[in-house]
């Protein structure tokens, strides 16, 4: 055993616990989800062909169009802007995920490691479109499968992707914000329900 080993280092959640926080309401369960890792992925000018052809080839399936998201197998992406994407993964088989993403896309794209950046929870139940109607001005009661909003909860920038209308979202914001999100998903809650 090397001197560097076993230091007895574990990783701390955006919350700041050791396992992944969990929120359960009559109708809704808040889960905080810190088993993904990230990467952003950016067409190079010139280059969006490129970088869809090879992405798709690598994730298994098309990089999803403005305004959605999709999964393929392990995989999910979302879009987040013009020729621009989060690629995410089981954090336990792709720890590396930045960089298998950028050998598959070369020069065409350009990947940034986003794992640490950002903060997800989950929501689900039948009282999601309760809670979120308090948080944000997304059109939640019209959305369908795979839709993926800009928008702000709380003064935050997020993302709100849909799994299934009503009944299960996810949040991604701003990993230095994780707690200040997790109290109003927890306040808009416990006002609802």
């Amino acid at each position: 055993m090397g001197k560097f080993d076993n230091h007895g280092l574990k990783a701390v959640s955006p919350l700041g616990g050791y396992e992944p926080h969990v929120d359960a309401f009559a109708g809704l369960l808040i889960r905080e989800v810190t088993d993904r890792a990230l990467a952003s992925l950016a067409a190079r000018q010139g280059s969006e062909d490129a970088v869809k052809s090879a992405a798709a080839s690598y994730l298994g399936g098309a990089l999803p169009e403005p305004a959605s998201w999709n999964a393929n197998g392990e995989f999910a992406a979302w879009w987040m802007g013009p020729d621009l994407w989060m690629v995410s993964a089981p954090h336990d088989s792709h720890e590396l995920l930045a960089g298998e993403l950028k050998e598959a896309v070369g020069d065409a794209g350009s990947v940034v490691e986003q794992t640490d950046g950002w903060c997800r929870f989950d929501m689900e139940g039948s009282r999601c479109f309760d809670v979120l109607e308090r948080l944000c001005n997304a059109n939640i009661r019209t959305g369908k499968p795979g839709d993926a909003s800009r928008t702000s909860m709380e003064h935050l920038g997020v993302f709100l992707l849909c799994h299934e209308p009503g009944q299960k979202y996810s949040i991604v914001g701003p990993r230095s914000s994780a707690g200040s999100l997790h109290h109003a998903l927890v306040a808009a809650a416990q006002s609802a329900i």
